[in-house]
């Protein structure tokens, strides 16, 4: 087993918190996760690319880092079944599969993040989400010390959720994930900024399309440091949404099954004047307000209480709550952004 050690994790996150940790494992093996799971008898947290998670304190607890690589493909007539090792990056995974013919994830290129990651979060964007595609995936159960196999249903995936948020966290580790794609383009191009693709666009162009489009809106971490979209597109009853159109007939909204309608928290904050708000070191990006950012020596804490503000004045104006994207971590483990009273 590689030995744990404490670590300053500023390199480990695209937030570029300074925070430390007290002990650090990077397991590339089953029996490296077999051993480690022996031996861990304190809080940890498992930590992919670290796109995802801000550091609200100075300490994290014990972070388990996967070093899983590796891709197999299995040919199955006129799909195919790719495999990718959870470390593996997943936007170089959608380009190993757009390269070699292999259709249905063009929409999610551009995504920062590990592939072990993408179940967790049910990765999603431009229309299409993770659980399109997902086939299974390999978990390496602690308490038993054995590899288990999920399907796609196994997953109970929803908007941005999976059981591995829920009834499996902190219980083991993704090792795997296996799609099923197909040999045959077809292209999906219902979501705002492809449309205008036409119907006869190729996958290429569609990737190249979205790979633009989020450039475009999404400052560079390693220039400005940030975690993407901080907080989820909320989703809300037929009846909350028609009366929020009377008021605002320009607002964006995207109709959902189940009589529920998603809205763009992006535009939502963009409506309480946050775009361009800047507290100190942390700020509202200017060009997208959806994205929280870390203009200097920030620490973890100042971005936690600008997310509350954030999401105080969302729901001052709207009467609806906005959820965090990211993943909060503080020493004991996942919290909750806690809202401020006025």
């Amino acid at each position: 087993m590689n030995t744990p050690q404490a670590l300053q994790l500023n390199p480990e996150n695209s937030f570029s918190i300074s925070s430390s940790c007290p002990a650090f494992y990077s397991p590339s093996s089953i029996e490296e996760l077999a051993n480690i799971a022996k031996a861990m008898d304190k809080p940890f947290y498992v930590l992919g690319a670290g796109t995802n998670t801000l550091f609200v304190n100075n300490v994290t607890p014990a972070i388990i880092h996967p070093n899983f690589h590796g891709i197999e493909v299995k040919d199955c007539g006129d799909r195919v079944l790719v495999s990718g090792q959870s470390a593996e990056n997943w936007h170089e995974f959608v380009q190993f599969c757009l390269n070699r013919g292999y259709y249905g994830i063009e929409n999610l290129a551009l995504i920062p993040g590990s592939i072990g990651a993408a179940p967790v979060q049910n990765i999603g964007a431009y229309g299409v989400e993770l659980a399109d595609v997902l086939d299974s995936v390999s978990w390496f159960e602690f308490s038993s010390q054995t590899l288990r196999h999920f399907t796609n249903e196994q997953c109970h995936f929803g908007y941005r959720d999976s059981i591995f948020k829920h009834a499996l966290f902190g219980k083991g580790i993704i090792v795997s994930v296996t799609l099923s794609l197909s040999k045959t383009w077809q292209p999906k191009l219902s979501y705002q900024g492809l449309a205008q693709l036409g119907a006869d666009a190729s996958a290429e162009q569609v990737f190249n399309q979205v790979v633009q489009l989020r450039q475009s809106k999404l400052p560079d971490p390693k220039e400005l440091p940030n975690a993407g979209s901080f907080f989820k597109n909320p989703v809300v009853d037929e009846d909350v949404f028609n009366t929020l159109q009377q008021s605002y007939p320009d607002m964006p909204y995207y109709p959902q099954r189940n009589h529920q309608v998603k809205l763009a928290a992006g535009w939502l904050i963009d409506q309480c004047g946050l775009k361009g708000y800047r507290q100190g070191n942390v700020g509202v990006h200017q060009h997208q307000a959806l994205v929280l950012v870390n203009y200097g020596q920030a620490s973890g804490r100042e971005l936690y209480q600008l997310a509350q503000y954030v999401q105080q004045q969302v729901k001052q104006k709207f009467a609806i709550c906005l959820e965090p994207e990211v993943r909060l971590l503080d020493s004991a483990g996942l919290i909750h952004l806690t809202e401020v009273n006025n």
